[in-house]
């Protein structure tokens, strides 16, 4: 256990952070998981709709620091990759 101030407040804050980016991952992967179903599903306004979503989950994810910008660039060119060969 911290016996500083300094040291007590940094876990306090830690805890915060940690449910933040649980939070942010958990959107991410049901968001990723509605995708992959949808584009399973073959239906294109859905499949569109659903990698918007996912788009727009991933740059919050980046802009906050969870994830690095060349991973999820990565992982959207992949997507994309999935709604064209469909």
């Amino acid at each position: 256990m911290a016996n500083h101030v300094s040291a007590k407040k940094r876990s306090r804050q830690n805890k915060v952070k940690k449910a933040v980016n649980s939070q942010y991952l958990s959107k991410f992967r049901t968001a990723l998981n509605k995708f992959n179903s949808c584009v399973e599903g073959k239906n294109e306004e859905e499949i569109q709709k659903s990698y918007s979503a996912v788009n727009s989950i991933m740059a919050k994810a980046v802009k906050k620091g969870i994830f690095k910008k060349e991973n999820i660039s990565r992982k959207l060119s992949s997507l994309s990759k999935q709604i064209s060969k469909k």
